[in-house]
Order: C-alpha cells, then sequence, then structure tokens
C-alpha cells in the first residue's frame, strides 16, 4: 500500500438547505458521517442519475466530500476566473493540499488523521448541473464572458473531488496532517 501526505486546508459543514457548506474549525466523524451535516446518515435516497433509480434507499456512500486545493485552482484557472474559486462554493466538506490527481485515487483508498479517524474513499464525485448553475451564478470570467453551467461542467470534469465515508470515527480538525494510504488491489495471480 502506498503512502501519501497532504495538509487539511479548510472544514466544511452543510447546515443549510441548499448544497453551500460553512466553514469550521473541527469536526466529530462517527459511523454515520461529520456531526451537523446535512450528509451524514447510515443511508440516502438516489437521486436523477444516481448508480441506482431515483427515490431507491441505499447505504450512504456520500457522508463526505472534499477536493483538493490544486484542483480548485485548475478549475479556476480554466475558466478564467476573476476570484478564487472556494471549497465552500464547490460543497465540499473537506479541502486538502498536496496530492497530485485527488479526485483520482482509487477506491478503498484512506485518508488517516492524527485523532485516528479514517474516511475511506467511495467514488469519484461528479460534477452536476445543479452546481453549474450555482458556479455561474457567483462567479464572472475575466474576459467580462459570464460563466457558464456547460462550460464548468467541462472544465470541472474529473477534478471534482471525491466522496465516500467514515471508516474509522475521530475527530478532524482544520491544519491536520493526512496520512494517504492508497489503495493497492491483491495480486490474486
Amino acid at each position: 500500500m502506498k503512502k501519501l501526505s497532504a495538509t487539511l486546508v479548510s472544514l466544511h459543514l452543510g447546515t443549510q438547505d441548499d448544497m453551500s457548506k460553512q466553514l469550521c474549525e473541527s469536526v466529530v466523524a462517527d459511523l454515520e458521517g461529520f456531526v451537523g451535516d446535512n450528509h451524514r446518515g447510515f443511508y440516502r435516497v438516489c437521486y436523477e442519475g444516481d448508480t441506482e433509480p431515483k427515490g431507491t434507499v441505499r447505504r450512504n456512500n456520500r457522508q463526505w466530500s472534499g477536493m483538493s486545493e490544486e484542483e480548485l485552482f485548475e478549475i479556476q484557472e480554466a475558466l478564467g476566473l476573476t476570484q478564487p474559486l472556494t471549497a465552500e462554493d464547490l460543497g465540499v466538506n473537506i479541502c486538502v493540499r498536496g496530492i497530485d490527481n485527488f479526485s483520482r485515487l482509487p477506491k478503498g483508498t484512506k485518508l488517516v488523521f492524527p485523532s485516528g479517524a479514517a474516511l475511506v474513499v467511495e467514488d469519484y464525485n461528479p460534477p452536476c448541473t445543479e452546481m453549474g448553475d450555482k458556479i455561474a451564478s457567483l462567479y464572472t470570467k475575466n474576459s467580462g464572458e459570464p460563466v457558464t453551467r456547460k462550460h464548468f461542467l467541462i472544465e470541472s470534469k474529473k477534478k471534482r473531488g471525491l466522496v465516500g465515508a467514515i471508516d474509522v470515527p475521530g475527530e478532524i480538525l482544520s491544519g491536520d496532517e493526512i496520512t494517504v494510504k492508497v489503495y493497492t488491489p491483491p495480486n490474486l495471480d
């Protein structure tokens, strides 16, 4: 198993009735998710375009979401935005620094924090049209042209981050150093 290091740049909880997340200094992660976050729970209801038909109740594989600061910057640059793109506006719980191609970490990878808390990667987090509309309403391009939903969807593809579940409970603090245990499938030969 390959190990990498990263830094937790910021933490966010979703407490509103929209997709936004609010900045916080620490969170408690339990087996249901981040305490106080809208996505907390053992199960979730599938949405349009999910892996199962809309309305299907399934195990919550989206208890947390995360992006890298590097990929935020890449999206911002590709869109030519007049202001920095923020993790809060993209509705993620964690923003990390130090992992190239963070969105491409494989399923089964673990992010381990100093408290012992561990988040396991379940899936890539694809960009959605609702998020594209939100970004288009909040940001403008250096050229003076409006940001469009389509442009956001194109430029954030494969850079939108990851989602996962809580593997080991614990407290997570902004600024924590993270040990990233990259999952490697076993050799079955």
